[in-house]
């Protein structure tokens, strides 16, 4: 059972993905849990920190799969194709977190960009870069794990898209060939560099 905290960050979870940091208001959201404007800023001092809290709730489930990944005891090539398999796991089962994420990076505010980099992301973006550096040394680390990021995301993202292009093949939308397509391309990449 939620405390009336955690209700108010389950619901806004939700209403942050359709409506937005700026579509959406305190006013929408007590209606939302069936509370008061005043009991919401008892919990939260402000809009700002209630968004927040709301993406590291949000998040905080998903934290502790990442966590695993970079406290294995793989090889670098294999905790590249078990943090593909994460993030892929992570945006395929939590569709409404996948979608907070798309408005947020549509929206592209940067005070927001910085909460979200600095106060959420932060940590696991550093152990990201930390493998990217250990696969490729003489690479620019911050470069590889963006593009590690955005290789995978853009994958989920256009998938319904791909779908519509010739040679697509049913098996290419299973997880385990998307990981294993995705950590290939990666590796070879990364191998051939210079």
């Amino acid at each position: 059972m939620l405390n009336s905290k955690e209700k108010i960050l389950d619901k806004a979870i939700g209403l942050f993905a359709e409506k937005g940091y700026s579509g959406l208001s305190m006013r929408q959201l007590a209606a939302a849990v069936d509370m008061s404007v005043a009991a919401i800023y008892h919990h939260f001092p402000d809009k700002k920190a209630l968004y927040l809290e709301t993406i590291r709730f949000a998040f905080s489930g998903k934290e502790l799969v990442f966590t695993k990944v970079w406290e294995s005891d793989g090889t670098p090539e294999q905790k590249l194709g078990w943090f593909v398999q994460s993030l892929i796991d992570v945006m395929l089962q939590d569709r409404e977190f996948h979608r907070l994420m798309q408005r947020e990076i549509m929206e592209a505010d940067p005070e927001r960009m910085q909460l979200l980099a600095q106060g959420v992301f932060k940590n696991q973006f550093c152990s990201l870069m930390q493998l990217a550096t250990e696969l490729a040394p003489q690479l620019d680390a911050h470069l590889v794990a963006t593009s590690i990021i955005g290789l995978v995301k853009n994958y989920i993202d256009y998938q319904p898209l791909h779908q519509n292009f010739p040679g697509w093949k049913p098996e290419n939308q299973r997880p385990d060939v998307i990981v294993k397509h995705i950590t290939e391309l990666l590796l070879n990449g990364l191998k051939t560099s210079f």
